[in-house]
């Protein structure tokens, strides 16, 4: 698979096929605290359809919104779609590597994360990258975005 070149703003298809496909996201660095950023992702993505996993390796956090909380992606018991990350940008090649181990297909960074041999780390692994974005921002971007090839 080509590397991508993440410095350039993504297609809107990529980001599209990305978030039609993908089922379930294990998010990692998701928070219980509700004024957290996450926090409000997860709820969104939740409330969206999505299959959310937290993953959260503070001893005795049981769940988040409901949702059974992981220490880490390898200790998730089901395959996982999406990694979505909210962390910091070093962490992410560590959480690449963890990604490709669990098989996931996509590993998400939040607005801010962005490693470029992370990126290189799931490419070669034929994992789809995105970095520096948010999948809540991306996932309502069509009702505000201008439809232009489409009526009223």
């Amino acid at each position: 698979m080509d590397h991508m070149n993440h410095a350039e703003p993504y297609d809107d298809t990529y980001l599209k096929d990305i978030l039609s496909s993908v089922k379930t996201i294990a998010m990692v660095g998701a928070s219980p605290d509700k004024t957290k950023f996450s926090y409000g992702v997860l709820r969104v993505l939740h409330e969206s359809g999505y299959d959310m996993i937290p993953i959260n390796p503070r001893p005795g956090l049981e769940e988040i919104r409901g949702l059974k909380v992981y220490p880490s992606l390898e200790a998730i018991d089901r395959p996982v779609d999406m990694v979505e990350v909210f962390r910091k940008s070093e962490e992410l090649p560590a959480i690449a590597r963890q990604a490709v181990a669990i098989g996931a297909k996509v590993l998400w960074a939040q607005i801010g994360v962005y490693n470029e041999d992370a990126a290189r780390i799931a490419e070669s692994a034929g994992i789809k990258v995105v970095m520096n974005r948010c999948p809540k921002i991306e996932l309502f971007r069509p009702f505000w975005k201008p439809k232009l090839n489409l009526g009223i």
